[in-house]
């Protein structure tokens, strides 16, 4: 059932990120080889200008694997895995750099540095994660939200997932996205709670008069699939033609997409949007053409 397809780096989103021009961009703890191998992708596709966090001696000792040479780009020599980060969030906080890229660091480690006051990286927004899914090269973006940052997101909280994801659908191209307010049911029931939540978002939107076609609740298969929709009689312009499917907690999101990277050989790009720097969060486990994919969504989401 697992998928062999090879991931693949979408045209769309590299094309969009290169018309930004090169962009500083510190790497964290970067002294292993899937972050560099995608670091030297990124800036051969002339997407970043790389400043390096870690053990310098393993971040030169990968770069010579690769046969890259890295003499040209800054090494900050921290051979302590939790000191990285904080490093690199000041380096953002001063504008030495302009986006963050998640190397062998957990994830938690990465946000508490970034997210500590006295740097002044979040505005009034709040932080969202929003994943850029395709399977081939070419192929129309979706966009998945929120399965990383926000674990059981508020109604005021998923407002600012879906403002983010809305701007970020912009920057990508889709002028007027149609977001789907995803529930197990189509139906506003009580006993789901999801789903009356998902109307409220749908209303509450209206009000807002936010540029997007947004509808919930809304199950996955009526949210992606025409046929679905028309055999349940929805009428919804959202129904079967979802741009971004805003999800009810992280472990909706975090599965669907890991389903569809190891059934279909999606490639996930993901990136923390909503504060002044973008961040770039991936597993340590992705392959380097969805970490590619990432740092050009990383780009692309600069204001």
């Amino acid at each position: 059932m697992l998928s062999n397809k090879k991931i693949i780096c979408p045209n769309n989103l590299l094309n969009v990120a290169k018309k930004k021009g090169i962009i500083d961009a510190a790497i964290v703890n970067a002294g292993e080889i899937f972050p560099m191998e995608s670091v030297h992708k990124a800036v051969q596709n002339q997407l970043i200008n790389p400043l390096f966090i870690g053990n310098e001696i393993e971040i030169k000792k990968h770069a010579e694997k690769l046969k890259w040479n890295i003499s040209k780009f800054k090494i900050i020599d921290e051979k302590e895995e939790n000191n990285t980060a904080p490093i690199a969030a000041k380096l953002a906080s001063e504008g030495k750099v302009k986006i963050i890229v998640k190397g062998h660091i957990h994830t938690d480690i990465l946000m508490k540095a970034v997210l500590k006051r006295s740097l002044n990286l979040i505005g009034k927004k709040r932080l969202s994660h929003v994943w850029h899914m395709t399977l081939d090269k070419d192929d129309r973006p979706f966009i998945i939200t929120d399965g990383v940052v926000n674990v059981l997101p508020k109604l005021e909280v998923k407002m600012h997932i879906l403002k983010n994801a809305v701007e970020f659908a912009n920057k990508i191209g889709i002028e007027k996205p149609k977001v789907s307010i995803l529930s197990a049911t189509e139906e506003v029931i009580e006993s789901v709670p999801s789903s009356v939540e998902a109307d409220l978002i749908t209303k509450k939107t209206k009000e807002e008069n936010i540029n997007a076609e947004v509808f919930g609740p809304l199950a996955f298969d009526n949210s992606v699939s025409k046929k679905s929709a028309a055999i349940k009689k929805i009428k919804n312009n959202v129904a079967g033609n979802a741009d971004i499917l805003l999800v009810p907690n992280v472990e909706a999101g975090n599965a669907l997409v890991k389903m569809m990277i190891y059934f279909m050989g999606a490639c996930a790009a993901g990136v923390v949007v909503g504060g002044k720097t973008p961040i770039v969060i991936t597993s340590r486990s992705d392959e380097a053409e969805a970490r590619l994919a990432s740092i050009a969504a990383a780009v692309v989401s600069l204001v």
